[in-house]
């Protein structure tokens, strides 16, 4: 027969659940992120495979550069993939923890911790990663618009 004081503690495993719970929903928001990030580096090694055929020999150069850069990035972001999907096992792998606690009627407070303290480290390896990626891309990757200089000011041909 339950009792009062069952109900009870299994309300209060649950409220410390929550916490983490929250955290996997933010985990899993980056993982989308980071995702459209990767799948857009495969289209643009995509694109430069189709027309590497179609460059001239002036150009070559510049395309093994942007393809080494693009590997970069592609590597970059997998880290920081299997880092955030890692973070987010161990979120759940605590979650799990927390039950076991109460389910078994014995302190795993150590357990819980530690796991909780490594999801955060491989969640901030994740995000460093996912920075790193961010910053090389924007050093790479020039936008130029017709009939504008690179400094932003007029072209001759304009004035």
């Amino acid at each position: 027969m339950a009792t009062a004081e069952g109900f009870s503690e299994i309300a209060q495993a649950i409220q410390l659940a929550l916490a983490p719970v929250f955290l996997l929903t933010g985990i899993a928001g980056m993982l989308s992120v980071m995702a459209g990030r990767l799948a857009r580096i495969f289209d643009r090694c995509s694109a430069l495979i189709e027309n590497e055929n179609i460059l001239t020999l002036s150009v070559h150069k510049t395309l093994e550069l942007e393809q080494q850069s693009l590997e970069k990035r592609r590597h970059i972001t997998s880290v920081a993939m299997t880092a955030s999907t890692i973070s987010a096992l161990l979120v759940c792998l605590d979650i799990a923890v927390i039950f076991f606690e109460l389910m078994l009627d014995k302190p795993l407070k150590w357990p819980i911790g530690i796991l909780f303290i490594a999801a955060v480290l491989f969640l901030i390896v994740g995000l460093a990663s996912f920075l790193r990626e961010v910053h090389l891309a924007m050093k790479t990757t020039h936008i130029t618009f017709p009939g504008a200089s690179r400094h932003g000011t007029p072209s001759n041909s304009e004035r």
